[in-house]
Protein backbone atom coordinates (compact mmCIF):
# COMPACT_ATOMS: atom_id res chain seq x y z
CA UNK A 1 0.00 0.00 0.00
CA UNK A 2 1.48 3.50 -0.78
CA UNK A 3 1.57 6.27 1.78
CA UNK A 4 -1.28 8.09 -0.06
CA UNK A 5 -3.88 5.36 0.38
CA UNK A 6 -3.09 4.61 3.81
CA UNK A 7 -2.87 8.37 5.22
CA UNK A 8 -6.99 8.76 3.30
CA UNK A 9 -7.58 5.72 5.34
CA UNK A 10 -6.58 7.58 8.73
CA UNK A 11 -10.24 8.67 9.08
CA UNK A 12 -12.14 5.77 9.10
CA UNK A 13 -9.46 3.60 11.25
CA UNK A 14 -9.52 6.52 13.90
CA UNK A 15 -10.42 5.72 17.79
CA UNK A 16 -12.10 8.73 19.58
CA UNK A 17 -11.64 7.11 22.49
CA UNK A 18 -7.97 6.75 22.16
CA UNK A 19 -7.81 10.23 21.44
CA UNK A 20 -9.64 11.41 24.40
CA UNK A 21 -10.12 15.25 24.67
CA UNK A 22 -6.73 15.94 22.00
CA UNK A 23 -7.50 18.58 19.46
CA UNK A 24 -4.49 19.12 17.22
CA UNK A 25 -2.92 18.89 13.44
CA UNK A 26 -0.79 16.67 12.36
CA UNK A 27 1.34 17.00 9.51
CA UNK A 28 2.64 14.15 7.40
CA UNK A 29 5.98 15.14 5.05
CA UNK A 30 6.15 12.66 2.67
CA UNK A 31 6.23 12.38 -0.73
CA UNK A 32 2.56 14.17 -0.73
CA UNK A 33 2.07 15.88 2.30
CA UNK A 34 -0.92 15.20 4.16
CA UNK A 35 -2.24 16.78 7.29
CA UNK A 36 -4.57 15.13 9.99
CA UNK A 37 -6.88 17.50 11.61
CA UNK A 38 -8.15 15.91 14.98
CA UNK A 39 -11.01 18.04 16.67
CA UNK A 40 -13.72 17.15 18.69
CA UNK A 41 -13.66 13.50 18.23
CA UNK A 42 -13.22 13.37 14.66
CA UNK A 43 -10.33 13.01 12.12
CA UNK A 44 -10.07 14.50 8.80
CA UNK A 45 -7.03 13.86 6.09
CA UNK A 46 -6.52 16.96 3.83
CA UNK A 47 -3.87 16.90 1.24
CA UNK A 48 -1.37 19.38 1.30
CA UNK A 49 0.54 21.21 4.23
CA UNK A 50 -0.82 23.25 7.32
CA UNK A 51 1.10 26.65 8.42
CA UNK A 52 -0.30 25.98 11.92
CA UNK A 53 0.64 22.40 12.93
CA UNK A 54 1.06 20.62 16.21
CA UNK A 55 3.46 18.39 15.24
CA UNK A 56 4.97 17.45 11.34
CA UNK A 57 6.58 13.79 10.83
CA UNK A 58 8.93 13.60 7.84
CA UNK A 59 9.89 10.51 6.27
CA UNK A 60 9.64 8.04 3.84
CA UNK A 61 6.42 6.64 2.31
CA UNK A 62 7.93 3.21 2.95
CA UNK A 63 8.58 3.97 6.24
CA UNK A 64 5.68 6.44 6.82
CA UNK A 65 3.73 3.15 5.94
CA UNK A 66 5.33 0.48 8.10
CA UNK A 67 5.02 3.01 11.46
CA UNK A 68 1.48 3.59 10.55
CA UNK A 69 1.02 -0.01 10.30
CA UNK A 70 2.72 -0.80 13.14
CA UNK A 71 5.63 -2.45 11.47
CA UNK A 72 7.60 0.37 12.82
CA UNK A 73 8.58 1.18 16.14
CA UNK A 74 8.47 5.35 16.12
CA UNK A 75 10.94 5.54 19.28
CA UNK A 76 13.83 3.75 17.25
CA UNK A 77 12.88 5.29 13.38
CA UNK A 78 13.29 8.77 15.06
CA UNK A 79 16.47 7.22 17.23
CA UNK A 80 17.56 5.66 13.81
CA UNK A 81 17.26 9.30 11.30
CA UNK A 82 14.27 7.75 9.62
CA UNK A 83 11.89 9.61 11.05
CA UNK A 84 12.14 13.79 11.51
CA UNK A 85 10.13 15.22 14.21
CA UNK A 86 8.97 18.65 14.67
CA UNK A 87 6.67 20.32 17.63
CA UNK A 88 5.24 18.69 20.42
CA UNK A 89 6.97 15.51 20.55
CA UNK A 90 4.71 14.37 23.55
CA UNK A 91 1.89 14.09 20.75
CA UNK A 92 3.98 12.34 18.10
CA UNK A 93 4.31 9.76 20.65
CA UNK A 94 0.83 9.27 20.89
CA UNK A 95 -0.59 9.58 17.07
CA UNK A 96 -0.13 5.68 16.36
CA UNK A 97 -2.30 4.84 19.40
CA UNK A 98 -5.27 7.33 17.95
CA UNK A 99 -5.52 4.95 15.04
CA UNK A 100 -6.62 1.40 14.72
CA UNK A 101 -4.07 -0.29 12.87
CA UNK A 102 -5.82 -3.55 11.54
CA UNK A 103 -8.19 -0.96 9.81
CA UNK A 104 -5.11 0.44 8.01
CA UNK A 105 -3.53 -2.75 6.51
Amino acid sequence: MDAKTLLEKLPAAFQPQAAGGTNAVVQFNCSTPYYAAIKDGACTVTAGIHAGADVTLTMSDEDLVALLTGELNGMSAFMTGKLQLEGDMMLAQRVGSFFDAAKLG
